[in-house]
C-alpha cells in the first residue's frame, strides 16, 4: 500500500506543523490494530458492493482478524450506507455511489492522493462517508482536514457532472456508537482550501515552515524527540511548585487543556529512551534493569487437571459482563432478552474541554446525584 507524502489521513499533523511531513518519511511498521482496520474496511468495500449489485468475491475467509464484531460493524456500516443511497434518490433520480474510490489532489497538494471509502455524489450535494474500525479515538467529522480533502477531490471530479452546492462529511464508527456529521456550502470549503490546505501544503512539500506542537503530535516519527513538543510541554513546569488555589482560573485551564497531551510526551520520552538503552544507549543517572513479573501457569490444562483430581474446582464463575454478553448473543437478541433487565446510570462528573457535545451539567444534576448515592 503506497502512501502519499502529504496524504489526508495526516494532514491534521502537516497542515498545523508543516517541516514534520519530511521527518516522517518512510515506511510505516504494521501493528494488530492497522491490519484490523483494513480487514473490516475490506469486508465493509465488499458488503456495500453487493448491497449496490455488483458481483464481487467474500473476503472474509482470507481476513487475519475477521470475527462476529467486525462482521456486526461492518453490516451496520453497509446498512448506513444504503440508508445514505436512499435518502439521495429522493432528491436526485440518479446518485452516483463510489465505493473505496481513488482521489488525486495534486491539483491542491504536490503529488498528493488517497482513498475515499464512500462517495455518493448527487445534484445539490456530495456526500463523503469514511469508515473508522478504530476504539481508542473518537473521531469528529467537524472541521476534520482528511475529510475535507477527500470532499475536494471529489468536486474535482464530479462538480462538472452534478450541481453540487454543499458537501456533507461523515464519520461512521461503529465500535464507538459515534455517527458524526458535518456539512458546509462548496464555496467554504473551496475557501478552506485556498486560505489554508494550500500554503500548509506547499511549505510542506518543502519542508520549510515553522514546527508547531499539539495535539496533531500523536503519530508522529519524531514526537518523543522533537525539540519544540519539549519546549510546548516543558512551559507545564513553570507550575511544578505551585499550591492549586494560587492559580489563577485561566492557568487552571492552560493546565488543564495540556495534561492529556503532556502525559502523552512523557511516556512517549520514556519509551524512547528504554529502547534506546535496551540497544546500548546511555542515559545519565540511568540504567536498564528487570522489571517486576508476576507467577504465572505453564501449562493451564495440567494445573486444572491436577486441582480437580486434588478434589478442588479449579474455575471461576461468573456473569458475563454487558460487552462481552452483547458479543455472545448478538446486538438484537441482547435487546429482545435483556433489554428489560439492563440500566445505564449516570456518569460521574467530569471536566471536559468546552467542544465536547456533551450538554454540561448544572449545580442542580450534581446535587441528585450526591443525594441518590
Amino acid at each position: 500500500m503506497s502512501h502519499a507524502l502529504l496524504s489526508p489521513s495526516s494532514s491534521e499533523r502537516w497542515i498545523n506543523c508543516p517541516p514534520s511531513a519530511k521527518d516522517n518519511v518512510g515506511s510505516d511498521t504494521g501493528s494488530t490494530y492497522a491490519q484490523q482496520g483494513t480487514d473490516a474496511h475490506s469486508l465493509c468495500e465488499y458488503k456495500v458492493k453487493k448491497a449496490l449489485g455488483y458481483k464481487v468475491r467474500d473476503p472474509t475467509d482470507n481476513l487475519e482478524y475477521f470475527d462476529d464484531e467486525m462482521a456486526e460493524c461492518t453490516d451496520a456500516y453497509c446498512e448506513f450506507v444504503m440508508e445514505q443511497t436512499q435518502s439521495a434518490k429522493e432528491t436526485c433520480p440518479d446518485p452516483l455511489v463510489l465505493v473505496e474510490q481513488r482521489l488525486d489532489f495534486t491539483r491542491l497538494v504536490p503529488e498528493s492522493f488517497g482513498t475515499a471509502d464512500c462517495i455518493i455524489v448527487a445534484d445539490g450535494k456530495l456526500t463523503v462517508i469514511d469508515f473508522k474500525y478504530g476504539l481508542g479515538i473518537l473521531v469528529e467529522a467537524e472541521n476534520n482536514s482528511q475529510m475535507r480533502m477527500y470532499a475536494l477531490g471529489a468536486l474535482n471530479l464530479f462538480e462538472s457532472l452534478y450541481d453540487i452546492q454543499s458537501v456533507r462529511m461523515i464519520i461512521f464508527q461503529p465500535r464507538r456508537d459515534n455517527v458524526s456529521t458535518t456539512e458546509i456550502k462548496k464555496e467554504d470549503l473551496l475557501r478552506w482550501a485556498d486560505e489554508v490546505l494550500m500554503p500548509a501544503a506547499k511549505l510542506a512539500a518543502k519542508g520549510e515552515g515553522n514546527y508547531k506542537a499539539g495535539k496533531h503530535c500523536q503519530f508522529c516519527k519524531i514526537k518523543a524527540v522533537c525539540r519544540k513538543r519539549a519546549e510546548y510541554n516543558l512551559q507545564m513546569a513553570q507550575y511544578d511548585f505551585a499550591v492549586p488555589d494560587t492559580l489563577a482560573d485561566d492557568e487552571i485551564s492552560m493546565i488543564l487543556d495540556r495534561t492529556d497531551t503532556f502525559i502523552s510526551w512523557v511516556n512517549d520520552v520514556r519509551e524512547y529512551a528504554l529502547q534506546q538503552a535496551i540497544s546500548g544507549r546511555a542515559f545519565p543517572g540511568f540504567k536498564v534493569v528487570e522489571g517486576r513479573s508476576n507467577r504465572r501457569y505453564t501449562d493451564t490444562d495440567a494445573v486444572a487437571l491436577a486441582v480437580t483430581e486434588a478434589g478442588y474446582d479449579p474455575y471461576e464463575k461468573k456473569l458475563m459482563g454487558v460487552t462481552a454478553m452483547t458479543k455472545l448473543l448478538g446486538a438484537k437478541k441482547f435487546n429482545t432478552l435483556l433489554g428489560s433487565l439492563i440500566e445505564k446510570p449516570k456518569g460521574k462528573p467530569t471536566l471536559v474541554p468546552e467542544s465536547d457535545k456533551r450538554p454540561a451539567w448544572t449545580i442542580d444534576d450534581f446535587k441528585e446525584e450526591t443525594e441518590n448515592e
